[in-house]
């Protein structure tokens, strides 16, 4: 029976770049962004760390990621979502908590941003320091798994159309609230938004929808957000679902309790 370590060992020779995650809360192991582990650090980590999960990080690919929170269902969303027809068939995965992952090469004719909340329960990860968690990593809800029946014959990753990546940055256009003019996703908003005086609270705006950034300085980010919406005496709990939120647009999110303990922290301080 193959361990983790050579499940993590065949997806480094297939060109995948590895992260080892903690099984307990989905978070790395090691400091990941812009690095790629060889196959001896594989090897090594592996044997100490046997029972490490495995992620891939989404670098010359993207994934739709189709997910079900409460009322909140993914599968419901693409049902009604004008460019289903365009999804053609691709490498597929079961997650763990009853979701699916789509996977596609990424075009390099036009680019495609990272884009949470594309449609209600469904994201799309595509940031190159972002990741998946892949087979046969599991949690305590359950194990994730490679679609053989939903995939492409032979578990084949394909290129999608033009169309489709155009379809999706018109829908995250048209679900946040913005028209949509050809140019990529936040990137593009973001970008705009230089050619005006910025001020303290636009910056608060984008911090919601981009997160605090990829390892470091993100608790210093944090810090300051939830300082910036004290300041305009946004509601206590209010604070904590925003700072909540911009966490999970972050590339690499802090761990819950991290969060809830600085809003904590940050309040009480203001309090005194």
């Amino acid at each position: 029976m193959s361990s983790m370590k050579d499940y993590a060992l065949k997806y480094n020779k297939l060109g995948f770049s590895v992260i080892p995650i903690n099984p307990r809360n989905k978070m790395p192991l090691i400091d990941f962004a812009n690095k790629t582990m060889s196959a001896d650090e594989i090897e090594n980590f592996w044997n100490i760390y046997p029972n490490a999960n495995i992620a891939v990080r989404t670098t010359n690919f993207f994934v739709i990621d189709i997910d079900k929170h409460g009322p909140t269902n993914g599968f419901e969303s693409l049902k009604k979502w004008d460019g289903l027809k365009l999804i053609e068939p691709t490498l597929q995965a079961k997650t763990a908590s009853g979701g699916k992952h789509l996977f596609y090469f990424k075009r390099e004719d036009v680019q495609i941003s990272q884009m949470i909340g594309f449609l209600p329960g469904v994201d799309i990860k595509a940031h190159p320091n972002n990741y998946v968690l892949v087979a046969p990593s599991a949690t305590d809800k359950g194990q994730y798994e490679w679609d053989l029946e939903k995939s492409k014959e032979g578990l084949t990753m394909v290129t999608p159309s033009k169309k489709l990546i155009e379809a999706i940055k018109k829908q995250y256009a048209l679900t946040n609230g913005h028209s949509y003019d050809g140019r990529d996703g936040l990137r593009a908003l973001k970008a705009r938004t230089f050619k005006k005086n910025k001020s303290q609270t636009t910056e608060l705006f984008e911090t919601i929808a981009v997160g605090f950034g990829d390892e470091g300085g993100r608790n210093d980010k944090l810090a300051s957000f939830v300082g910036g919406l004290l300041y305009r005496a946004v509601d206590d709990e209010l604070v904590l679902q925003l700072a909540q939120i911009a966490n999970n647009n972050s590339v690499s999110p802090l761990p819950q309790q991290e969060v809830e303990r600085t809003v904590a922290s940050m309040i009480k301080k203001d309090r005194r």
